[in-house]
């Protein structure tokens, strides 16, 4: 087996420039990542192509990761557009990012992306190739690895592949509510149903990684199944696509490829522990990477909030990575104030789980932005807040409307304008 990939170094015992990055970054010992590599416990997509990057790691025992999802659609947007999308996510806190792009030149829009990008890009190879064949009738292996092959050139550092997701499992589908949701899982299960063939992206999987180890490309083993609304969680489809997952995760590591597993979904919030266990026992703990889960289906305009919530919850059962919702989820194309939205809201909701779970380092800017408050100091509360644009807009908003009895000078700023100079707890208790 050659060393290229992460993993096949580390199984080799070879300590890593990424590996040695990562174990900083975590506040961890470096020969602790670097068995989890070669566990397949961690993933470090990090594409010997992609010249700018720095890596990260995901996996359970890390800070919680988030991914923003850009790209374009077959009638909105250009390459220019989502630069700035990358540009926000970049500026806002997301680790990976995902190039969703289904139309115009996706190869151009990809290739700037990569070449701006800091951070892991992640891509969906079955939407460049619908794009290209124009019907699913068209799709082959041929297809299928000629584009994985490209876009591993390109310098892609993880592909999600809906590999999972087999003929026998169809007939499970046709008893939901909402089918499939997934649209690789949906273009894929057409493909079958109508050719009355395996999936072509499950009998080709050993070229496949054969490909991504040349490279270093992280398998990001796609849900197919996964729950489009709370009537289909948790069901038949949903799991028997999980044991197909957990063979490949098995697959990969044997071939010393890196894996990570997708998940659901929409989730009611008191199944959501428990999906997160049912994935780290059948995939043998490989980094869960799950989108939301979505908690409540009644509330269009606000699904950041309604997967954030789930987020946290699942982040705190073992998820490794959040694919991030915007407020625009189930309603249109997101643009850049829609990625800021996104990219907070599961800013906040990784950090809350790592705080929660005692992660090295993870509370140490609530403490000290609690100690600027307590010295009134809001330069130092502006530079620690996750949106400092914002929390400075709204300070300054406030500062203008303030009506102050005659005692008070419009320089002093001890206290904000919720509770004035008088009602200020801090302010008041402070001589203690």
């Amino acid at each position: 087996m050659n060393l290229i990939t992460q993993m096949a170094q580390a199984k080799a015992g070879i300590l890593t420039t990424a590996m040695r990055r990562v174990a900083e970054q975590e506040q961890l010992d470096a020969e602790q990542i670097r068995l989890a590599v070669a566990a397949g416990t961690i993933v470090i997509p990090a594409n010997v192509n992609h010249c700018n990057l720095q890596p990260i790691g995901i996996g359970r025992i890390l800070k919680t990761k988030i991914n923003a999802n850009i790209g374009n659609s077959a009638v909105a947007s250009c390459p220019q557009q989502e630069l700035e999308k990358l540009e926000y996510a970049v500026k806002f806190g997301a680790d990976t990012v995902m190039d969703l792009s289904t139309g115009g030149d996706i190869g151009k829009i990809r290739r700037a992306i990569i070449a701006h990008s800091p951070i892991p890009v992640g891509t969906v190879p079955l939407y460049e190739m619908l794009a290209r064949c124009n019907s699913v009738d068209n799709l082959s292996e041929e297809l299928i690895l000629q584009i994985i092959e490209e876009q591993a050139e390109q310098g892609v550092d993880y592909m999600t592949i809906h590999a999972g997701l087999l003929k026998n499992q169809i007939p499970l589908a046709k008893k939901r509510l909402l089918r499939i949701v997934s649209r690789g899982g949906s273009i894929l299960a057409a493909w079958m149903q109508k050719s009355e063939r395996e999936n072509p992206f499950y009998t080709a999987f050993d070229q496949i990684c054969e490909i991504c180890r040349r490279y270093d490309v992280t398998l990001s083993l796609g849900d197919g199944m996964r729950p489009g609304c709370l009537a289909d969680a948790s069901d038949e489809a949903q799991f028997a696509e999980l044991e197909v997952l957990g063979e490949l995760v098995n697959r990969c590591r044997n071939a010393g490829v890196q894996a990570m597993v997708e998940g659901p979904g929409h989730i009611p919030f008191d199944q959501i522990a428990a999906n997160m266990s049912r994935e780290r026992e059948c995939c043998k703990d490989a980094p869960f990477y799950v989108l939301g889960p979505v908690v409540t289906d009644c509330a269009p305009g606000y699904d950041h909030i309604t997967s954030a919530i789930g987020a946290t919850m699942a982040a705190y059962s073992g998820a490794a990575m959040l694919c991030y919702v915007t407020p625009k989820e189930h309603l249109g194309l997101p643009n850049a104030r829609d990625v800021r939205d996104g990219v907070i809201a599961y800013k906040i909701a990784a950090h809350a789980a790592d705080v929660a779970l005692g992660k090295p380092g993870a509370r140490d800017r609530d403490d000290a932005i609690s100690q600027a408050r307590a010295n009134f100091d809001w330069d130092r509360q502006f530079e620690l807040a996750l949106d400092p644009a914002k929390a400075r807009e709204f300070r300054a908003a406030a500062l203008a409307e303030r009506d102050l009895p005659p005692d008070h000078g419009k320089g002093d700023e001890n206290f904000c304008t919720m509770c004035g100079p008088n009602f200020c707890s801090i302010r008041i208790s402070k001589n203690l």
